[in-house]
């Protein structure tokens, strides 16, 4: 593979963003989502992977709130990641969550939430354990979150961005 390039996306990507994600997870589901987070103004970082200048590669974190009685605490959730079919298990993915990590640690975020793949994911430090006292409509083993600090909020609902609600 030749040089790859990560870096935040930019509106002139959105349209190769959204045939990757189509591509990517073989429908529009992702893709719509991404749209509407966008539109919603909920994305906390968005990154794409290119090479030769096209994009082979996009993680995007949206905002996402703990509630735990009147307290509100932000936080992270990492949905989509995908990489093109013909460049996956080359690193590009990993590459694309360690680059995000680094900025939204830089950021001052303190947890990221996922649900994906718990071995894939575990890589990058989630833990279904770190995410067992949260209430979610998405409680199951592939719920996952890593915290970065120690300010990180343990337990309380997981608020996603409304653009979840789609899917």
């Amino acid at each position: 593979m030749n040089a790859m390039n990560i870096r935040t996306e930019t509106v002139a990507d959105r349209d190769a963003v959204h045939a990757l994600l189509r591509t990517a997870f073989d429908g529009d589901d992702e893709a719509r989502l991404v749209q509407s987070l966008h539109a919603d103004g909920d994305v906390v970082l968005s990154l794409v992977a290119e090479t030769e200048g096209t994009v082979c590669g996009h993680v995007l974190f949206s905002r996402l709130h703990v509630i735990n009685g009147d307290a509100r605490f932000p936080a992270v959730a990492l949905a989509p990641l995908a990489v093109s079919p013909a460049l996956q298990r080359q690193g590009i993915a990993a590459r694309l969550v360690e680059e995000a990590h680094q900025r939204l640690i830089t950021g001052g975020e303190t947890l990221s939430v996922v649900l994906g793949e718990p071995a894939y994911y575990g890589r990058f430090g989630y833990r279904h354990e770190n995410a067992t006292n949260f209430e979610s409509d998405y409680q199951c083993e592939a719920l996952q979150a890593v915290q970065w600090g120690n300010d990180a909020p343990s337990t309380g609902k997981l608020v996603y961005a409304p653009a979840f609600g789609g899917l």
